[in-house]
């Protein structure tokens, strides 16, 4: 079993419109069900803690409304922890989901920007989608290089934010600002699923790539988990031998 940490906006309003936001929660239930079903922890997180704000629910969306009952989660997002409080030692893997408030809280954010670092540079995981690799423009790792220089990575498209009619109002375009930070921006059309993988960065472009994202995710848990495994058998093998040739001494000095 792995522990996976979603990260949430706190942001509640787009920019100066009224008009409210806060976490996508398809983005972060179908990604829940898919860690959930392969039986590993999730948590979460927040940028000043609390109850994060959330985007409107579907209800036609089974998985939607399953996140939303479920009481485990339930729990979790009624008080969530500040992710500058956060021990990275705890998590095998980071998960931020988008939504339009990531886009003013999750750039500048310093405990978001060592969390990140922190579990990548362990060997972990860093997953993100759509307006989520926000969180990512700013990381340095413990090398001294930026997180997304020199990736293939996928985020909300410009073109998408004109469709979503959100292109005078966001600070920065994502895509052009992870263009900016020495990233290669691979995109499908508008609102068409799109998930990269590039080492142990999974992004995805839309909502339509947060299940996709969990998945590839997954993926990669599964060869790590293959390899612990391994490494435990050999080890095992190894203590084994060990012993035997132990014995197979004493035998021989009673004799």
């Amino acid at each position: 079993m792995k522990k996976i940490l979603m990260v949430l906006t706190s942001v509640s309003e787009i920019g100066d419109t009224g008009e409210k936001t806060g976490y996508n929660v398809a983005e972060a239930a179908h990604p829940w069900k898919i860690f959930k079903d392969s039986g590993h922890f999730v948590d979460f997180a927040s940028i000043q803690g609390g109850q994060p704000p959330r985007d409107e629910v579907d209800s036609a969306d089974p998985i939607q409304v399953a996140f939303t009952k479920d009481e485990t989660t339930r729990a979790g997002l009624y008080n969530t922890a500040r992710v500058d409080v956060i021990d990275p030692a705890q998590y095998d893997a980071v998960y931020l989901v988008g939504g339009h408030g990531t886009m003013w809280d999750f750039p500048d954010s310093e405990g978001l920007q060592n969390l990140v670092a922190s579990v990548y540079d362990a060997g972990g995981l860093v997953g993100a989608v759509c307006h989520g690799p926000a969180g990512l423009v700013n990381v340095e790792l413990g090398n001294g290089f930026r997180l997304v220089e020199g990736r293939r990575m996928a985020a909300f498209t410009n073109e998408e934010e004109v469709a979503a009619g959100k292109d005078k109002v966001i600070p920065f375009f994502l895509a052009d600002r992870i263009q900016e930070q020495g990233a290669t921006h691979v995109f499908a059309d508008v609102f068409e699923e799109k998930v990269v993988v590039d080492d142990r960065l999974v992004t995805g472009q839309n909502p339509a790539s947060a299940a996709g994202v969990a998945k590839e995710m997954e993926k990669l848990f599964a060869v790590t988990i293959h390899q612990e495994k391994a490494e435990e058998q050999h080890e095992t093998e190894a203590l084994r031998a060990e012993r035997d040739a132990e014995k197979a001494d004493a035998a021989s000095t009673e004799h």
